[in-house]
């Protein structure tokens, strides 16, 4: 048997000891032999739980036992979780997390000291939470120039999104439902103002380049001034809203933002619905491809998090490379970025067309209200006009 380590017995953490209790028996077939927990690191104790006898409260017990190969991050949090994962791949053991944070910001030092330990930090679980795209970024799609990656990658927000186009729930309202579901947690900052699907294209564009991208420098707004309004005028038009993450790769470079964009229903990405998740990629030969599932939960996450443990237990002795320095890789500059803008405003047609000239005007039937969407321009130039219009009430960006 394998012996392995969980730090952090939380959502993830105890669905990952589920799944490895409810698979054993495939797990084993398809290593040669089981994995077996044999510690859970926590601050807590669980009385009554039957993981209680293998709960441990200081790392170095993991650490200096020679027996545990695998050990599984999933605290959440840059620390204490990048110490305590440093501390085991020094030790010789591999890491499989789901914490984007981590991965995120510190993705590129700990696969390189993965690859000088010869063992392995995987991370499939960090973006997509149930979905693969990690490894087929790594393996499948090696043999492609990644010219774009964009993805819902976040389930609470799409959740919300849907709910407010369907039934014409304002933000707050349907905010305080995903948080009564689970879906939100009580501070839901992280997902509603877009830094986790922020880090999660982090993670996906390095590993594109093969370099360190920054997620301080993705431009990136939430979902917090979507309004039913805007909904009505989306439905008016036939699209749908959706937070999106994108990263294109341009002649000055790579551009990522995060922001949400109004979708047409030939965007391959119109149909994902609350909290389901999706990721489009198009590569140079491969064209285009989806990677669509469930993006987060107990189970769909920890199901990744042990498909990792699966790969690491076939290479116990191996390290499975991973393309991504420390290099970091200066973005595209984001003002540069070409989009369409839909534009909600009290100003009238007329002075919109003197500061926008030729637009498409939407009407949805909101008194003291001008709707349009502009030509095709770079944000630097879009900025500059709005600040001639007076009364802009809302600003989103329109999908190709």
């Amino acid at each position: 048997m394998i012996k392995a380590a969980v730090m952090g017995y939380g959502t993830i953490g105890s669905g990952v000891a589920e799944v490895l209790n409810i698979n054993q028996e495939s797990i084993a077939a398809k290593i040669g032999e089981g994995i077996e927990l044999k510690y859970v690191l926590d601050v807590r104790d669980f009385p009554g739980d039957a993981i209680q006898e293998k709960v441990v409260h200081d790392v170095n017990v993991i650490v200096r036992d020679p027996e545990v190969k695998i050990v599984v991050e999933t605290m959440g949090g840059v620390e204490p979780a990048y110490t305590f994962v440093k501390s085991m791949l020094e030790a010789g053991k591999h890491v499989a997390t789901s914490n984007k944070a981590l991965v995120a910001d510190k993705g590129a030092e700990l696969i390189a000291l993965a690859k000088e330990k010869n063992v392995n930090f995987l991370f499939e679980a960090s973006v997509g939470g149930g979905i693969p795209i990690i490894r087929p970024l790594n393996s499948s799609l090696t043999a492609d120039e990644i010219e774009e990656i964009t993805g819902i990658l976040n389930g609470t927000t799409n959740y919300m999104m849907t709910r407010m186009a369907e039934e014409g729930v304002e933000f707050q309202d349907v905010l305080k439902d995903a948080q009564e579901k689970g879906y939100a947690e009580k501070d839901p900052t992280a997902d509603v103002e877009g830094y986790d699907a922020c880090r999660k294209i982090a993670i996906l564009t390095s590993l594109a380049c093969g370099q360190q991208v920054d997620f301080q420098e993705i431009h990136t707004e939430g979902i917090t001034k979507i309004s039913a309004v805007d909904m009505k005028y989306a439905k008016k038009m036939g699209r749908v809203i959706k937070l999106l993450a994108l990263s294109r790769k341009t002649d000055g470079g790579y551009q990522a933002m995060v922001a949400p964009f109004l979708l047409s229903q030939s965007h391959p990405l119109y149909h994902v619905n609350d909290v389901f998740n999706a990721i489009f990629v198009r590569g140079n030969v491969l064209g285009d491809a989806m990677f669509y599932g469930s993006g987060a939960g107990k189970l769909p996450t920890a199901s990744a998090v042990v498909a990792d443990m699966v790969d690491i237990a076939r290479h116990l002795d191996k390290n499975i490379w991973v393309e991504w320095s420390s290099k970091k890789m200066a973005l595209a500059d984001f003002k540069k970025a070409e989009h369409t803008f839909f534009v909600r405003t009290s100003s009238d047609p007329k002075t919109v067309s003197d500061v926008f000239g030729e637009v498409d005007f939407t009407d949805a039937g909101i008194e003291g209200e001008t709707g349009f969407v502009t030509s095709v321009m770079t944000e630097e130039a879009f900025a500059d006009k709005a600040k001639e219009l007076s009364g802009i009430l809302s600003v989103i960006r329109v999908g190709k």
